[in-house]
């Protein structure tokens, strides 16, 4: 993902549990460094693979507080070598240095974070989140240094420099980055324009701390074994008090989104839906305490985005923020979000009268409302589709998927991945595999990465419904000798009772995406780490091979590839595959507007000066079927655009699910057993977006790639919404 606006977004302390503290001065480490700082990095063994079966919190702790001190020093010392080096050449001297000063750094930071997501009993979020600050505190500096910046314009504006394309596209990305941390500002403009970056920090991380202190604050018991008697067992396990006892209770019901999804869906109870809908939209509202009010911090912050934006020479702070993004222009995204919601908004209003008399039938007699939806659909989809997860799973389990799944991949971008015992691991569960670009060498592995697939309890962190994480441990770096490994950690059932893991269908989409996801670190040929993978990708592009490889999920050779009864060895019939199919467009409608409403929002939010309230009312009904219920405010809990790093982004998964439905389109074209053809796309898919990284734009990718602008149209018609609309006509 491009590293944009690196300290505005810092600053805002986003997504990753920070709070940045103002600094005035250069800060020193020293006690931190200990023992190992003469090692180049006491984390990875003579094969320089990772030593998990012995690192400790210490040993990360001296490894950060080395390599940041040592980056620090490399990012302050440019000054002097600018002012002393006759014809300097900005590649070897500046930049070159600052890979092989950065990549040491980024492989201690990707260990801390693997162990974080992966075991918390070896790295607790405390620990984490100190190695965590310090390393995002000293890569500030990499696109906040005034002397980088203005050497790397300059070699820009060299007529007489010879580059190649890569180098160009860094050079690019530097003076992206410094114009939009303001280093081109001067006098009192750039002093008002740091104020405003501690300001937003500060609000940032105030409104970080209401909204986590009003989410915990908030849980709800359950002692009636009636009202869960319908929920998943490995739910219950998770809100049980007594996990051992999860089928006598009591039960705590919490705000976090794998609690709350999961509830909304299966609670019979329609006042205990209700009552948690409630404090959910209601978080952080002066429906609630002072303490944790936040409306007043959210105009404070919008304001000083849209000064932060001015100050730069834009007109609002979306406006800013399309310099980084695919979408290229407001105007564009506005039309192309346009097209989906007409198209989508019609559909909606069939989707939810269907869901009415759905529920009437089965005596229900009062208005759907907006605590109703997820309930009623999950009964209406299990009654349409007959498709519940207890059905589906013995068709799931693990190993044929990964067999699968691996074999898709291999024949597509002809590649090989196989299983290796030769490095350390963190716990017995976690698998290790070489990825061996065919095209090349069957015995030298381009990539690698790590599985740790199985739930852990509190051992692994755990956040959304189906979680999965990728880990950046190594990026590939020919300047630094380095190729991609990762680590892709998931919270699969675990084997048991000589059954093994078997998955959910929504376990099988998020093991697609985040695979997806891994492909473009894994096969990525650019040569330097500020380009490659998805290193100045931009943000509406970065789940793009997300949503590709999920495409390929609904395609019934795939689903018979993927699939097989754990016990009878049964293939998945005829017709539970094409209602898998079917279940994809199930409130298709619904769903997209619900994400084109938050996506507009926060467009608004950030291109508008008006009242966040009104602004609320004027949009929801062009969304949405059902009114706006009174007590809905959840704006003011709407985290990921305050402080999760989404702000004037929150359409990045819509925009990168639409470019996806067009790529995916190109395989459609052809016959799905025609392998030969599909071997080609395949290619050219792997020549483009797997390999090319952030070296070229995300749109001229897609140009080399299908010869053409993408169109929302794709998408439309893989959510079954162009024909359902032309069934509403």
């Amino acid at each position: 993902m491009a590293v944009s606006f690196c300290v505005r977004r810092i600053a805002s302390a986003q997504q990753n549990f920070l709070k940045i503290p103002k600094r005035h001065g250069y800060i020193v480490l020293l006690p931190e460094i200990g023992e190992e700082s003469s090692e180049k990095n006491p984390l990875l063994k003579n094969d320089n693979l990772p030593e998990f079966n012995t690192i400790t919190i210490e040993k990360c702790i001296a490894a950060i507080g080395r390599q940041t001190v040592e980056f620090e020093e490399k990012m302050k010392s440019f000054e002097t070598v600018v002012e002393s080096t006759k014809d300097l050449d900005v590649f070897n001297d500046v930049l070159h240095p600052i890979e092989d000063t950065y990549l040491p750094l980024e492989i201690t930071w990707g260990i801390a974070k693997t162990l974080y997501f992966g075991n918390q009993s070896v790295m607790p979020t405390k620990s984490y989140t100190g190695i965590h600050e310090r390393a995002i505190r000293a890569i500030s500096n990499k696109f906040n240094n005034a002397t980088v910046y203005k050497v790397c314009k300059a070699a820009l504006e060299n007529k007489d420099l010879k580059l190649t394309h890569s180098q160009r596209r860094i050079l690019d990305k530097y003076v992206l980055e410094g114009t939009m941390n303001g280093l081109h500002l001067e006098g009192k403009t750039r002093e008002l324009f740091v104020d405003d970056i501690d300001y937003i920090g500060f609000k940032v991380s105030d409104y970080k701390m209401k909204y986590e202190g009003a989410t915990g604050a908030y849980s709800m018991l359950i002692q009636s074994e009636e009202v869960v008697e319908d929920f998943p067992e490995d739910f219950l396990k998770i809100v049980a008090l007594d996990p051992n006892r999860y089928l006598s209770g009591p039960w705590k019901i919490t705000l976090k989104p794998y609690i709350l999804g999961p509830f909304m869906e299966y609670c019979p109870d329609r006042k205990l839906r209700a009552t948690v809908w409630d404090a959910d939209v209601t978080r952080c509202s002066t429906y609630q305490e002072r303490s944790v009010q936040s409306s007043v911090i959210l105009e404070e912050i919008r304001g000083r985005r849209l000064e932060q934006a001015q100050r730069l020479g834009f007109k609002h702070f979306v406006d800013m923020n399309m310099q980084t993004k695919m979408a290229g222009t407001f105007e564009n995204l506005q039309n192309t979000l346009e097209i989906l919601r007409s198209t989508a908004r019609p559909v909606q209003d069939q989707e939810i009268a269907s869901l009415k008399d759905f529920a009437t039938d089965r005596d229900f007699t009062d208005d759907i409302r907006m605590w109703d939806i997820a309930y009623w659909g999950r009964k209406q989809r299990r009654f349409l589709y007959d498709c519940e997860d207890n059905i589906l799973r013995p068709y799931f389990p693990l190993p044929t998927v990964l067999s699968g799944l691996f074999e898709h991949v291999e024949m597509l971008f002809n590649v090989k991945i196989v299983e290796s015992k030769k490095a350390d691991i963190w716990h017995k569960d976690v698998r290790f595999f070489d990825v061996f670009d065919l095209n090349v060498s069957s015995t030298v592995p381009v990539a690698n990465f790590y599985l740790d697939p199985y739930a852990r309890g509190t051992d692994k962190f755990r956040k959304e419904q189906s979680s999965g994480w990728v880990s950046t441990i190594k990026s590939k770096s020919i300047v630094n000798g380095s190729d991609p490994l990762i680590a892709l950690i998931f919270n699969f059932p675990p084997p048991m009772d000589g059954k093994p893991s078997l998955l959910s269908f929504r376990d099988v989409r998020t093991l697609f995406q985040k695979f997806g996801h891994a492909l473009q670190y894994l096969l990525t040929t650019v040569e330097y780490s500020d380009i490659s993978g998805l290193s100045n990708v931009e943000w509406d592009a970065v789940f793009i091979c997300d949503f590709f490889l999920e495409n390929w999920l609904y395609e019934p050779f795939m689903l018979r590839k993927i699939s097989e009864h754990y016990e009878t060895k049964q293939p998945l019939s005829a017709e539970i595959i094409e209602n898998i199919k079917k279940m994809r467009s199930h409130l298709a409608g619904y769903k997209l507007c619900k994400e084109l409403y938050l996506s507009q929002m926060d467009l608004q939010l950030h291109s508008t000066e008006t009242f966040w309230v009104p602004m609320m009312k004027q949009q929801w009904p062009k969304y949405f079927a059902l009114p706006l219920e009174r007590r809905d405010v959840h704006v003011c809990s709407f985290d990921v655009i305050w402080f999760g790093n989404w702000a004037a982004a929150y359409y990045s998964k819509t925009w990168s699910e639409m470019i996806a439905a067009d790529l995916y389109k190109a395989f459609q074209e052809i016959k799905s057993d025609d392998k030969p053809q599909q071997k080609e796309i395949g290619a050219r898919f792997r020549n483009t977006f797997l390999a090319l990284g952030g070296s070229y734009p995300a749109a001229e990718i897609f140009r080399k790639f299908r010869g053409r602008d993408p169109s929302p149209q794709a998408l439309l018609d893989n959510l079954n919404l162009t024909q359902a609309t032309k069934e509403t006509n």
